[in-house]
């Protein structure tokens, strides 16, 4: 049997976007699961939920495409019928870290093309399918963004580029929605101990115990995954106008 609600989740098969799929599984969500290669590569992620008897559904796609996009709305809406949560969270870092005088243009396209269209667009996709909807209760699209949307790292500096123009453009989706009842959420996470980061540890690791660095410490996907839950209940529902700190370096936006 079914759950009454369905979240999408992108970028899903580990790290921060496993750990949220998994914890609006324990909330009551029909679990959608975007991953780039063949369901055989992810053993482990799916065991998970068979084990628990979640109701769940894989989609391999890659979210830079437009046509990937319209498959995951279609296939979405085919099994579960209705989508009540979208989670934009799938994003990659440079291949090779370099100064700002020597950033490629290639890496630059690449970027900005998973990080900040891919999410316009599947938004946009998934926006008017909840309007079509037109139901009543919890509607919420959410943006994992990064704390570089706003801290400058000139070493990666499209990485910096592509989250900041998404922190614009889960701002413009907000105000967009507003009026039709579906609630746009932005959660940055600071340095959170993942794939992504494990190039780089050793590097964080000093600039922690130096005290020099605006977060305190390594956060954990869980820590997202907490957040965002938060944000799927009621209890945002009618703040506006600024920003909550959570521990860790996460900002969550009151949209």
């Amino acid at each position: 049997m079914k759950n009454e609600k369905t979240a999408i989740i992108t970028g899903s098969t580990r790290g921060i976007g496993l750990a949220i799929a998994k914890q609006l599984a324990k909330d009551g969500f029909n679990i959608v699961i975007i991953g780039t290669r063949e369901k055989e590569s992810y053993p482990e992620t799916f065991s998970w939920f068979e084990e628990r008897n979640i109701p769940m559904l894989f989609i391999q796609a890659d979210v830079s495409k437009a046509e990937d996009r319209e498959k995951i709305v279609s296939k979405t809406l085919e099994k579960f019928k209705s989508i009540e949560v979208l989670v934009n969270n799938a994003g990659v870092a440079p291949k090779k870290r370099k100064d700002l005088l020597e950033m490629e243009e290639a890496s630059f396209d690449r970027l900005i093309s998973i990080n900040t269209k891919a999410p316009l667009f599947l938004t946009q996709l998934v926006a008017k399918k909840m309007i079509e909807q037109d139901q009543e209760g919890i509607r919420k699209i959410i943006f994992i963004t990064s704390c570089s949307s706003v801290i400058s790292s000139i070493s990666r500096g499209e990485y910096c580029i592509s989250k900041a123009g998404e922190t614009m453009v889960a701002t413009l989706f907000a105000d967009r929605l507003a009026k039709e009842n579906i609630l746009v959420h932005e959660v940055r996470p600071g340095v959170i101990n993942t794939d992504m980061t494990s190039t780089v540890k050793e590097k964080y690791d000093k600039m922690f115990n130096s005290g020099v660095f605006p977060i305190p410490r390594w956060g954990e996907p869980e820590d997202v995954a907490q957040v965002v839950s938060a944000l799927c209940g009621d209890q945002f529902r009618y703040n506006t106008g600024n920003y909550i700190d959570v521990d860790g370096g996460f900002h969550i936006p009151r949209l």
